[in-house]
């Protein structure tokens, strides 16, 4: 290959953004979000650029990540962009989700027993409507033990 045709070629970046409900509002958004920022990577927008664009900006649905570099994002645009940030600008080699772990391993016997009561302790604990966690009882209300919000007591 030529120098020439070597400088004509286009960078083939895609990206897929796939959402829990197929065929909902927020779905065909991303669909076409995701279309947009192909064709931008595509026609030579540097992607430090639409990261320091995309970057905490705010809107619903927000809450923590699970990803411990990110923690909380404000934004699926915020956390998408973030991760795109670290993975290819800054090179860390990470995953897109960390699924956490919901029993870590018990090193003394009966903390099984222990693990359990803790869980049937929380009885009909509702979840959080802002992170989705389950709720601790927090005198007559419930108090959300990851993001720290409450069942509207104060």
């Amino acid at each position: 290959m030529s120098p020439s045709a070597c400088t004509k070629m286009a960078f083939q970046a895609k990206m897929f953004i796939r959402m829990a409900k197929e065929g909902s509002t927020v779905s065909g958004l991303m669909d076409s979000f995701a279309t947009a920022v192909s064709l931008a990577l595509q026609y030579g927008v540097p992607l430090q650029v639409l990261c320091d664009k995309f970057s905490h900006t705010r809107f619903e649905p927000s809450g923590w990540s699970g990803n411990p570099k990110i923690g909380y994002a404000k934004s699926l645009m915020d956390y998408l962009f973030r991760w795109l940030e670290l993975r290819f600008l800054k090179g860390e080699q990470g995953i897109l989700f960390e699924l956490p772990t919901l029993f870590p391993p018990q090193s003394e016997p009966g903390s099984a027993v222990k693990a359990l009561a803790q869980v049937v302790a929380l009885g009909d604990a509702p979840a959080c409507q802002f992170c989705g966690a389950l709720m601790v009882r927090n005198g007559s209300c419930y108090r959300c033990m990851e993001c720290g919000s409450t069942s509207g007591c104060s």
